[in-house]
C-alpha cells in the first residue's frame, strides 16, 4: 500500500533518522513512538507528502485516498459542523453540491443536462453519498459532539471540540490509508475508547503517532520505533515491543561484553608468552584473531527518563479535603452542580468525564483560582496542596525569567548546585538552565513544573492532566514517582493507562450527577459494564412485559391459557420467556436425569425406569419421571423375592 525506500531527515548536523526502508501494508496498524524531538511526526508528515526527505522517496498507489489528521480548522469557521465532516468524502461531496446545483438550476427553470444528471446520480451510488450524512453523524456523535450542536457553524465549539470535528472528517472519508499524528488529544476517555473501536475495525492502513500507551496497545499490530537514528519496525503492540527492545538490547549488551573479554584473555596470553620462543607462534596466533574482533559500540538511545521525585515536607491530617454543594455555571451553562465528596489522606482519586463537563473547574476551586456559585470546600489539618495546570502559564507566571532563576527563587536557601541538579533530575543541562521560561515547549514546561513541586514538597498534589506534553518515558517516570510519594493526589487524566495504575479512586462526573468508586479504575470499569448490562435487561424486562400486556385480552378471547410468569434471573431481574417459546416436553421415565437430582438412596440395579422423585410412593407414577428409590422389601410395588423368600417359589424347592 505504501512503500519507503532509503529515507533519510537532518536538519543542519542533527541526524533524525538515516537508511529507513518500509513497506506499509492494508489491515495492519503502525504506530510511530520514540522520545520528543526524535522526528515522529517528520516521518508521518514526509510519508503524507507535507515534507521532503533528505533522500530516498516514499510511493503511494495512484487511485490511494490518504486521509490526513489536519489542524487548520479556520478555514472552516462558518461551515456547518456536520458539512465539514462529510467534506472528508471528497468525490461523494462533490457529486452532492453538484446535484443540488442542478435541482436548483431545474426549478429555476434553466437549462438541464440529462446526461451530466445521469452522471452525478451514478458518483451519488457508487459512492454511497445518500448515506454520507449519517455516517459523519455517527462519527460527531462518537466523538462526543452531541446531535443539536451538528447543524450549527463550526466557530461555535471550543478549539479542542474544533479539531475533533477535523478528526471526524478524516474518518468519515473512509480513505485508504489514515495517517494521524496525536489523534487522541483533546478527547475524553469515551471519545479515546470509540476511536480505538473504530480503528480496530478500520480495513485500510492506520499509521498513528500517540503518546497513550493503552491506546497503542488495543490499536497497533506494528511499531515503528524512531531511535538510535533509526526507524525500526516491531511486530505487535506497544507492550510487546516494549519487552523485545529491551530483550534485543540486552542480547547486544552481552555479545559485546563477550567479545571483550574474548580480547582480554588474547592480551594476557600474548603479554604473558610473546618473550618465550616455544610460545611464540602462538601469540602471533592470538595477535591475528585478536585483530579481526570488531566491536560495534551500541548507539546512544534517544530516550531519556526523568527523574521525579516528591518528598512531603510533613504529613497533612487524616482528613485533607471536604468538598460541600458546590455550584458552578458559566451564563446559562451549569458545569458543576451540588458537587459533595471528602478525601483522605493517602487517597489516589481519579476525576474522570466527558470534555465539558467540569473536571478542570473543580480543580481550579478546590486551589482557589475559580470562585463557586454556592457551595464551597475547605483543606484539612496541616493540608499543603501544589497545583500543576493544564495551561502552564498559570503555574509559570514569570515568562521573563530563566529556568535556574524560577527554580532557585522556590528555594532561595539553597546553594545554586542544588537548583543545578534538580532541573538535570527532569533533563535540562547545564546549556539550557539559562532558558527563558516563554521559549519552553511544552514538554519542557511540564518537567518544569514538576521540578517547581519536587522543590515545594507539597502534602497534596492536585494535577490536571499532567501527561499532557509528556513522552511515553515521561510519563512512565511521572507514574513511578507518583506511586512512590506518600501524600495525597487529586488528578484528571484522559490517559486511561495512567488512571488505571495510579487510582486507588474514581470521581467520575456526568449530566446526571457524580459517581464515587471506592478501588481501582479497573475495578469501575467492570461494575460500570455490570451495571450498564443490568439497566439492558430491566429495559428489555419492560418491553416484553409490554408485549405479553398487549397480547393478553387477546389470548382470552381466543380461549389460550395464560402465560406462565416470567423467571427470576440469578441477579434478581426478572427476565420474560423467550419469545415463540413452545411449552416443554414431558421428560420421558427412560430419560437420564441430572446428577444432582439422583436421590441419595437410589437402587442402580433398577436401571431408570420407574424413577421418581425421593419421598413418593413406590410404584407410583412418578411426575416427570425419574429413577424410583429403594423401597423396603419391594420393587416397583411388587414383592422382592431376595427380601422376602416366601414370594419366590423357586425357593420353596430348593429347601
Amino acid at each position: 500500500m505504501l512503500t519507503a525506500t532509503n529515507l533519510s531527515k537532518t536538519f543542519g548536523g542533527q541526524v533524525l533518522f538515516e537508511d529507513c526502508n518500509l513497506q506499509l501494508l492494508p489491515g495492519c496498524r503502525y504506530g510511530i513512538v520514540g522520545a520528543n524531538g526524535a522526528g515522529k511526526s517528520t516521518l508521518l508528515r514526509i510519508l503524507s507528502g507535507e515534507e521532503s526527505s533528505s533522500t530516498g522517496e516514499v510511493v503511494v498507489p495512484r487511485k490511494a485516498r490518504l486521509g490526513v489528521l489536519g489542524q487548520d480548522h479556520f478555514r472552516y469557521e462558518e461551515t456547518r459542523i456536520i458539512d465539514v465532516v462529510m467534506q472528508g468524502a471528497e468525490e461523494a461531496w462533490a457529486a452532492i453540491k453538484a446535484h443540488d446545483r442542478m435541482v436548483e438550476a431545474a426549478d429555476a427553470g434553466e437549462d438541464f443536462d440529462p446526461l451530466e444528471y445521469a452522471r452525478v446520480e451514478e458518483t451519488l451510488a457508487r459512492t454511497n453519498a445518500y448515506a454520507l450524512e449519517a455516517r459523519a453523524a455517527e462519527v460527531l456523535e462518537g466523538l462526543n459532539i452531541p446531535t443539536a450542536r451538528h447543524r450549527q457553524p463550526l466557530k461555535v465549539l471550543s478549539g479542542g471540540y474544533k479539531l475533533r470535528v477535523l478528526l471526524g472528517q478524516v474518518l468519515a472519508g473512509d480513505p485508504d490509508v489514515l495517517l494521524l499524528d496525536e489523534p487522541t488529544n483533546h478527547l475524553d476517555i469515551l471519545s479515546v475508547a470509540w476511536l480505538e473501536r473504530f480503528l480496530v475495525d478500520y480495513r485500510g492502513c492506520a499509521v498513528v503517532v500517540s503518546h497513550d500507551h493503552r491506546f497503542l496497545d488495543t490499536v497497533c499490530t506494528h511499531i515503528l520505533d524512531v531511535d538510535y537514528q533509526r526507524v525500526i519496525q516491531y511486530k505487535g503492540n506497544y507492550t510487546a515491543f516494549d519487552k523485545s527492545k529491551i530483550e534485543e538490547r540486552q542480547r547486544r549488551e552481552q555479545e559485546i561484553e563477550r567479545r571483550k573479554e574474548e580480547i582480554e584473555d588474547h592480551k594476557e596470553f600474548i603479554n604473558r608468552f610473546k618473550a618465550k620462543a616455544t610460545k611464540a607462534r602462538q601469540a602471533n596466533s592470538r595477535a591475528k584473531q585478536m585483530a579481526r574482533i570488531i566491536i560495534d559500540e551500541l548507539p546512544e538511545s534517544s530516550r531519556r527518563y526523568p527523574l521525579f521525585r516528591f518528598l512531603p515536607a510533613r504529613p497533612s491530617g487524616r482528613e485533607v479535603l471536604s468538598v460541600k454543594g458546590v455550584w458552578k455555571s458559566y451564563g446559562s451553562q451549569i458545569v458543576l452542580a451540588d458537587v459533595t465528596f471528602d478525601v483522605r489522606r493517602g487517597e489516589r482519586v481519579a476525576i474522570i468525564g466527558p470534555n465539558g463537563i467540569g473536571k478542570s473547574t473543580l480543580l481550579k476551586v478546590l486551589m482557589g483560582k475559580v470562585s463557586p456559585d454556592s457551595g464551597g470546600s475547605s483543606w484539612g489539618y496541616e493540608a499543603r496542596p501544589g497545583y500543576f495546570a493544564q495551561d502552564h502559564k498559570e503555574v509559570l507566571l514569570k515568562g521573563e525569567d530563566t529556568l535556574k532563576g524560577w527554580l532557585w527563587a522556590q528555594v532561595p536557601g539553597e546553594g545554586v548546585g542544588f537548583v543545578h541538579s534538580k532541573l538535570a533530575e527532569v533533563l535540562f543541562s547545564n546549556e539550557e538552565v539559562d532558558k527563558k521560561i516563554h521559549n519552553l515547549s511544552g514538554g519542557e514546561a511540564a518537567r518544569l513544573v514538576f521540578a517547581t513541586l519536587g522543590v515545594q514538597q507539597p502534602n497534596v498534589l492536585v494535577l490536571d492532566e499532567p501527561t499532557n506534553h509528556l513522552d511515553l518515558e515521561g510519563i512512565d517516570a511521572l507514574a513511578r514517582g507518583l506511586e512512590a510519594f506518600e501524600g495525597t493526589i487529586l488528578f484528571v487524566s484522559h490517559d486511561r493507562w495512567f488512571v488505571s495504575r495510579l487510582a486507588t479512586r474514581v470521581i467520575d462526573l456526568t449530566e446526571d450527577g457524580i459517581s464515587d468508586h471506592e478501588g481501582t479504575y479497573d475495578e469501575y470499569l467492570a461494575r460500570q459494564a455490570k451495571d450498564r448490562l443490568d439497566k439492558e435487561a430491566v429495559i428489555a424486562a419492560a418491553r416484553e412485559a409490554r408485549r405479553d400486556q398487549r397480547a393478553e385480552p387477546k389470548a382470552k378471547a381466543e380461549g389460550k391459557a395464560e402465560p406462565k410468569a416470567p423467571a427470576a434471573s440469578p441477579s434478581g431481574i426478572v427476565l420474560p420467556p423467550p419469545r415463540n417459546q413452545k411449552p416443554a416436553k414431558a421428560t420421558k421415565v427412560d430419560e437420564s436425569p441430572a446428577e444432582d437430582e439422583w436421590p441419595a438412596d437410589y437402587d442402580w440395579s433398577q436401571g431408570w425406569q420407574g424413577w421418581q422423585t425421593k419421598g413418593a410412593k413406590p410404584g407410583a407414577p412418578a411426575q416427570g419421571g425419574g429413577p424410583v428409590p429403594k423401597a423396603e422389601g419391594k420393587v416397583d410395588g411388587k414383592a422382592d423375592p431376595k427380601a422376602d423368600p416366601k414370594a419366590d417359589p423357586k425357593a420353596k424347592k430348593r429347601k
